[in-house]
């Protein structure tokens, strides 16, 4: 491609908002205006093939009605002047397709240097990625609060005028550099492990701490907090990190004044990159003792509620005492005190009148600065452990609710030994601040599991239980679900009777996680049976699935695979919506890609679909898969696609041993993504 043709990399929002929802059209002509190459997406948006126009006008495709605009794009072109405008165009099934149109010349695009470049999209498509984009442009541009965006590098992507002034580095200081760059004098290499952690698991990190000097205020030190989350396209995919800063200096004055004060800040960031980093209770809880340890307190144990072990809700609270469950305790070994301690795992019973309950009912962080033998008396009438903990030399407690969302979770317990000072009001702040992250990181590990759990009862009641495949016609089905530290998604598939050995065979898959996602398949899935019977080809079923989509409440993208097979005959018509295509295993063990038209997914509006024509020999295999069984994070999908057409390819295997042989080889645990493949072999060699 000629160098005058590259088009800058586009940013992480530019990819969000254009590449994935608004199909462009590449069109290339020659100074008389006869079309010289058709490309990207102007099959998708006016259905004809590149054999059907190249060496065409590219004025034919108007409206003939409309001469004006017809003479003005030809006027254009063979002048070699740059328009743009909106164009009535005919698309290939009759129908008229409003299109907006952008020319420009390119001397390099044909032989005699007189070529234009026309890029076309769907008129009211690029109207809303307009508005939208006019909309989030004004919020970055006027926005009191430090913005950025960076790319999975983490180099800057893009800096509103908040952050230039903050920084006192210009926008062009920053664009295409890392942060450990443009910002020396700060904690910058602890912020990009913070940003690497949010793009390597897709969990915001809120609050961070921000340190040190810039160019601003070369003099000063200051303190900022930031938060960070990761932009991914429609499919899930990381595209950067979006971050937030906010100068609270002014709160932080009197802490950071002291090496007390940054010490704490540190401690508070380290634990904003410990503590959490799973959807796991228990690993949250040893996180948080792990930290308090030896900073904060020379021993830590961390109980929750065994509710909260159970993810049930709503939580009941403290009945009639307190039933917990350890889930961390530091140091692990090697303390004479620690070890008086109960072991991580152990399930404690407290009575409702126990000093260690009452401080879950009060709901209130518990500092006891030295014990004393009224302390001691009060909690040896329920349990010893105190009195053997004050032996073996620890003198200052704190007990610190662990509360997110209301509810009380359980409590941290942080104690000093001999040689360490007695716990102080500022350790309690700090200890409260603590708990606090690690209460709500506790609640979100409930609540995923709770509505994981709930997704996959929901995605597996919907998908069907028995397959009944007309006569002449074989059929195999797995699917495999994300793993508990991945939200269950909406794939699905069915097979659907059409009469004497036909069939409608369909799998797709709902962009997005969780219970939405799970309830939209159901509802696309009830929407396809019912299509399916009305004997429609497949590019008018999906045309009226686009339109069911687009009228579900919860308004999600989905892609689908529709093909209705005559095991009879081998005829079988397909139809794509964004969806992988399938691959054809023939009987002599070929296999290769049925190459099918991509289509858009449903959910965009307004594109057409094209159904294809096959003739299968008796006896060969359609593979339908979904994209959790390709696609994986900084995985090359080429490769991993000739992998799949190499493993198919071969004997004549039964189905049910491809599909376990398919999920063995593409799915090792933990899946990131669910996982659904249907296997149908139409007719047999020699029979009809």
């Amino acid at each position: 491609m000629p160098e005058s043709w590259a088009r800058k990399q586009p940013t992480a929002v530019e990819q969000a908002a254009w590449w994935d929802v608004l199909p462009v059209a590449l069109v290339v002509c020659d100074g008389d205006g006869r079309t010289v190459q058709w490309a990207m997406a102007a099959q998708t948006l006016l259905g004809y093939r590149p054999d059907e126009v190249v060496g065409r006008y590219v004025t034919e495709l108007l409206l003939p009605e409309d001469r004006e605009a017809a003479q003005a794009l030809s006027e254009a072109i063979a002048s070699g002047r740059s328009v743009a405008g909106s164009f009535p165009v005919r698309h290939r099934n009759g129908s008229v397709v409003n299109l907006e149109v952008w020319t420009c010349p390119a001397a390099e695009a044909v032989s005699d240097g007189r070529g234009m470049i026309c890029l076309a999209a769907d008129a009211r498509a690029a109207r809303r990625a307009r508005g939208a984009g006019a909309l989030l442009d004004g919020l970055f541009a006027r926005s009191p609060v430090g913005l950025a965006v960076f790319d999975t590098e983490l180099r800057f992507e893009q800096v509103n005028p908040a952050l230039e002034a903050m920084n006192g580095v210009a926008a062009a200081g920053h664009l295409g550099r890392r942060l450990v760059d443009v910002l020396p004098g700060v904690n910058a290499e602890q912020m990009e492990t913070a940003m690497r952690r949010v793009l390597d698991t897709g969990e915001p990190v809120v609050n961070f701490r921000r340190v040190g000097r810039t160019p601003a205020t070369p003099d000063l030190d200051r303190v900022w907090a930031c938060s960070y989350f990761r932009l991914d396209d429609p499919r899930g995919r990381p595209l950067g990190v979006s971050a937030s800063i906010i100068d609270i200096t002014a709160h932080q004055e009197d802490d950071a004044a002291t090496s007390g004060g940054r010490a704490r800040l540190e401690l508070l960031n380290d634990a904003s990159l410990r503590v959490g980093t799973t959807l796991d209770v228990a690993r949250t809880g040893q996180e948080l003792a792990d930290v308090a340890v030896p900073r904060l307190a020379d021993i830590a144990a961390v109980d929750v509620l065994a509710e909260v072990i159970e993810a049930a809700d709503p939580l009941t609270g403290l009945v009639s005492g307190a039933v917990m469950r350890r889930l961390g305790k530091a140091p692990a070994r090697a303390s004479t005190a620690a070890d008086a301690l109960a072991p991580v795992g152990a399930t404690l019973h407290f009575p409702i009148g126990a000093p260690y309950a009452q401080s879950l009912i009060d709901r209130r962080p518990y500092l006891l600065e030295h014990f004393d033998a009224a302390t001691l008396a009060r909690a040896a009438r329920h349990t010893a452990t105190p009195g053997r903990l004050h032996r073996l030399g620890v003198h200052s407690m704190m007990m610190v609710p662990l509360i997110a969302r209301g509810f009380v979770l359980g409590v941290a317990t942080l104690l000093r030994g001999a040689g360490s000072p007695a716990f102080g009001t500022a350790d309690l702040t700090l200890a409260g601040e603590l708990a606090a992250r690690a209460a709500l990181s506790i609640d979100n590990a409930r609540l995923y599991h709770r509505e994981h759990d709930t997704a996959l009862i929901l995605q597996r009641s919907m998908l069907p239980r028995h397959l009944n495949p007309p006569q002449g016609m074989e059929i195999a089905h797995c699917y495999q679900p994300a793993s508990d530290v991945n939200e269950v998604g909406g794939d699905w598939y069915d097979v659907v009777p059409l009469g004497p050995g036909t069939a409608a065979l369909v799998i797709g898959d709902v962009m997005g996680h969780g219970i939405t996602a799970a309830a939209a398949m159901g509802q696309i899935r009830t929407a396809v049976r019912s299509l399916a019977h009305l004997g429609l080809p497949p590019d008018q079923v999906l045309s009226h699935l686009e339109r069911t989509v687009q009228e579900i409440d919860d308004a999600m993208l989905a892609t689908c695979l529709y093909a209705v097979c005559d095991a009879t005959t081998g005829h079988c018509r397909l139809a794509c919506a964004g969806h992988p295509p399938p691959v054809l295993i023939t009987p002599d063990g070929t296999a290769r890609l049925l190459g099918l038209p991509p289509g858009a997914p449903l959910g965009i509006g307004d594109i057409p679909y094209v159904t294809t024509d096959v003739v299968l020999p008796p006896g060969s295999v359609l593979v339908l898969f979904t994209d959790g069984l390709i696609e994986t994070r900084g995985g090359d999908l080429d490769q991993r696609l000739r992998d799949l057409t190499g493993l198919l390819s071969g004997g004549d295997h039964p189905l049910d041993r491809m599909g376990d042989t398919l999920l063995g080889h593409f799915a090792p645990a933990p899946a990131q993504d669910d996982i659904a493949v249907l296997l149908a072999r139409i007719g047999r060699p020699g029979r009809q």
